[in-house]
């Protein structure tokens, strides 16, 4: 699998509930991550996505752009909770090493219901 291909399996296999899949194929043991509502180790981060699955059963990922620069990998992506969510743009940025993720940074902009903005969000 390519780097993009991996990042995309990370995120597609724990945001469909399968948190402990996607850690112990895809992420080196020394992963740290930069959510500000977590702890920074691996263990905290899964549990934490494991019961965001259970909590919104319905979720609904879609990955949009994937880049990748060196050992980085951006993937840009629409996040909804539930179909009547109106959900968040978010970007994550996956630092690997070889073909595990080492760092994880994600960046999250609510979907407002009215937007200024003709393009849109993606």
């Amino acid at each position: 699998m390519t780097r993009k291909e991996i990042a995309q399996d990370f995120l597609k296999l724990a945001a469909n509930g399968h948190s402990h899949e996607a850690f112990r194929l895809h992420v080196g043991k020394k992963f740290k991550h930069h959510n500000a509502y977590f702890k920074g180790d691996a263990d905290t981060l899964m549990l934490a996505m494991e019961e965001s699955s259970r909590t919104n059963p319905n979720k609904i990922f879609k990955i949009h752009h994937i880049l990748e620069d060196g050992n980085l990998v951006v993937v840009h992506s629409h996040l909804k909770q539930n179909t009547d969510d109106l959900g968040f743009a978010v970007v994550h940025i996956l630092k690997f090493h070889s073909d595990k993720i080492v760092e994880l940074w994600d960046l999250g902009q609510a979907i407002p219901k009215e937007t200024i903005n003709e393009n849109g969000m993606f």
